[in-house]
Order: structure tokens, then sequence, then C-alpha cells
């Protein structure tokens, strides 16, 4: 009741009201920020990457240019301020089923193959994040080597 009344005298007022479309808890703002920090562990972030990164949260977040701008924008800040990958892992894991956390690691490797390979840095990250995540080793494997193939092949589409 509150809240519709808020509402009612912001809008007669002209206000606009802020809305947050990315909460703290939201597991697509903890999934971003683990495919910005895999973007940027090997130090180099090329403009492919990023293009890539956004590509990704859009089509798999059903997200607008602007949403997934926003979103971008708060991963990169809650990736500066994290301090470890538990943070981004537990929201992921109480709000997603195996085939979901599995989806976020097949989005780590698409983000760490953009760049044309997979550095020991990315791999490393992932391998930790796919363990927090509960995704096996065997499971992270098949979805590293189906990633590395896919990236592979386009490549070869491409000339």
């Amino acid at each position: 009741m509150f809240r519709a009344l808020s509402d009612f005298i912001t809008e007669i007022t002209g206000g606009e009201r802020e809305v947050v479309a990315f909460a703290d808890g939201d597991y697509r703002l903890a999934a971003a920020a683990l495919l910005v920090h895999v973007m940027s562990i090997d130090g180099a972030v090329t403009a492919e990457e990023q293009a890539i990164l956004k590509d990704i949260l859009a089509r798999r977040f059903d997200l607008s240019g602007d949403d997934t701008d926003a979103l971008l924008e708060l991963a990169i800040a809650k990736d500066a301020e994290a301090v470890d990958l538990y943070a981004f892992t537990s929201v992921l894991n109480r709000a997603l089923d195996d085939e979901g956390r599995r989806r976020i690691v097949e989005m780590m490797f698409e983000v760490a193959y953009a760049d044309g390979g997979l550095s020991e840095f990315e791999d490393n990250l992932v391998w930790r994040a796919a363990e927090l995540l509960n995704v096996g080793s065997r499971e992270r494997t098949r979805i590293r080597r189906e990633v590395r193939d896919e990236t592979e092949g386009d490549g070869e589409q491409q000339d």
C-alpha cells in the first residue's frame, strides 16, 4: 500500500522512481561479474573479448542493449570490489540448478576463448569457479572441449 502511494506521489509530482534492474543477489549480476573476471584475468582485455562478453550477456539473459550495458557496468564494479569467487558462486548456487551452473561454466569458457586461446590463468579460474559451482572435473573438461571445438570451427568458417 505504501509503495502504491509512493508511486502515485512520484507520478503526480513529475518525479521518476529509479528502478534497480540488477540487485546484489541477482544471479545475472553474479554471472556477469565472473565473466568480467575471466575476461580480465590474463591482463589484456581486447575489444573482441568485450564484444563477445556483451553478446553472451545479451543472448543468454535476453537483455536489451541498454540493460546489457548497465549489467556490464555493475559487474565490472562488483568484480573490482570482490575478494574471492565465493561471493558470486554462492549466489549462483542458490539461484540455479545443475544445468544452469553448467551453462555458467560454458559462458566462462566462451569468454576465455574469445581472444583465440585459453591461457593458464583463465583455465585455472574456470576450474576454481566450476569447483565452487559443483560442476565436476569430467563435466568441466567436456564443456571446455565443446567450447574449444566450436571456437576453432567458427575460426575455420571465417577464412
